[in-house]
C-alpha cells in the first residue's frame, strides 16, 4: 500500500493519468491525497472530475480556491474569469452529478500524521482548530445554504482571525486561509496581493509557514496554491519550517509532483511528470 499527496492539478489530466502510470498506482491497493485546486486554467478540468470522483476512496480531495469559484459558478453568483477553462463542466451532461461530488470534498485532512490543506493555516490555529474550522465550512458546503454561503464567501476581509467572528465574516476568514493564504504577519494578518516567491514577502509579512511560533508548526504539513515556490531549491530537497509545498506549477508548464509518504510522519519521495502547458500566470 502507498500514499501519495499530489499538488495542484488545475485541469490537467493527461499529465495527472501519466503521474499516476509512473506511481504504477492502483485504486484497491493506494490512496491518493489531492491537495486542492483540481481544476481550472488547465485544458481537461472535466476529465480531472470524471477520473477523480471514479476512484471512490482511493482518492481523497481538498478543495480549493478554484474548486470553490466552480461551485459559485455553478450556483449562479460567481463571475467568470477570462482565463476560466470550466465551461465543459458546466455544460456536461454529468454536470450535476459531478458537482455535487465536488461540493462534498474536504477544506482539510489529518491524515497518517500529516495535516494537508490546499493553501495554508494561520499562526495561531492549531490541529485541532484548523480541522473544526474547516468542518465549519464544509457543512455549509454539504447542506441547503449552498449558494447563500458561496454568494457570501468574496471578499478580503476580515482580514484577521478572531474567535468572536461570526456568521459571513467568518467563514470568509477560514475560506481565505486555508484556500488563498501565502502571506501573514505574525499576528495573522494575511495579505492577498503578492503571489511571488518567499523570499519575495511584503513589508512587514511573512510566508505563513515561516511564522515563529505558529501552534501547527509540530505536525508535518502538505500543500499547494504556491506555484512560484518551486523556483526554490529547498522545495526539492525537504521540508520548509515542517511544511512541504507541492504546487509546482504544472498548468504554467511546470511539472506535476507527488510525495510518496514514508511509515514515519514527515518522511517522503518526490515523483515527478513534465507538463505540456505553456501558459503564464496571471
Amino acid at each position: 500500500m502507498s500514499l501519495y499527496c499530489i499538488g495542484d492539478l488545475q485541469g490537467c489530466h493527461r499529465p495527472f493519468q501519466r503521474l499516476l502510470e509512473k506511481l504504477d498506482f492502483s485504486p484497491s491497493r493506494d490512496t491518493l491525497y489531492l491537495l486542492g485546486d483540481l481544476v481550472n486554467r488547465g485544458p481537461d478540468s472535466l476529465g480531472v472530475l470524471r477520473s477523480l470522483s471514479a476512484l471512490g476512496d482511493a482518492a481523497q480531495c481538498l478543495l480549493g480556491n478554484h474548486d470553490l469559484h466552480l461551485l459559485a459558478l455553478w450556483q449562479g453568483v460567481g463571475q467568470p474569469g477570462r482565463r476560466d477553462t470550466v465551461q465543459a463542466v458546466l455544460q456536461a451532461p454529468d454536470s450535476q452529478a459531478l458537482l455535487d461530488w465536488l461540493r462534498h470534498r474536504a477544506m482539510a485532512l489529518q491524515r497518517h500524521g500529516w495535516l494537508m490543506v490546499h493553501a495554508g493555516v494561520l499562526p495561531q490555529w492549531s490541529v485541532a482548530q484548523t480541522l473544526a474550522l474547516a468542518a465549519e465550512v464544509e457543512l455549509k458546503l454539504r447542506g441547503p445554504g449552498l449558494r447563500d454561503f458561496l454568494s457570501a464567501m468574496y471578499g478580503n476581509t476580515p482580514d484577521q482571525w478572531d474567535d468572536a467572528l461570526e456568521g459571513a465574516d467568518r467563514l470568509r476568514v477560514i475560506v481565505n486561509a486555508l484556500t488563498r493564504l501565502r502571506f501573514c504577519t505574525r499576528e495573522g494578518v494575511m495579505e492577498f496581493s503578492s503571489s511571488e516567491g518567499a523570499s519575495h514577502a511584503p513589508a512587514g509579512y511573512l510566508p505563513w509557514f515561516e511564522v515563529p511560533g505558529r501552534a501547527t508548526r509540530g505536525t508535518p504539513m502538505a500543500f499547494g496554491h504556491w506555484s512560484t515556490l518551486a523556483a526554490d531549491a529547498s522545495t526539492r530537497t525537504g521540508l520548509r519550517h515542517n511544511a512541504l509545498p507541492l504546487d509546482t506549477g504544472c498548468v504554467w508548464g511546470g511539472c506535476l509532483t507527488a510525495a510518496r509518504l514514508g511509515a514515519k510522519a514527515g518522511e517522503f519521495e518526490l515523483i515527478t511528470v513534465t507538463c505540456e502547458q505553456a501558459q503564464k500566470p496571471a
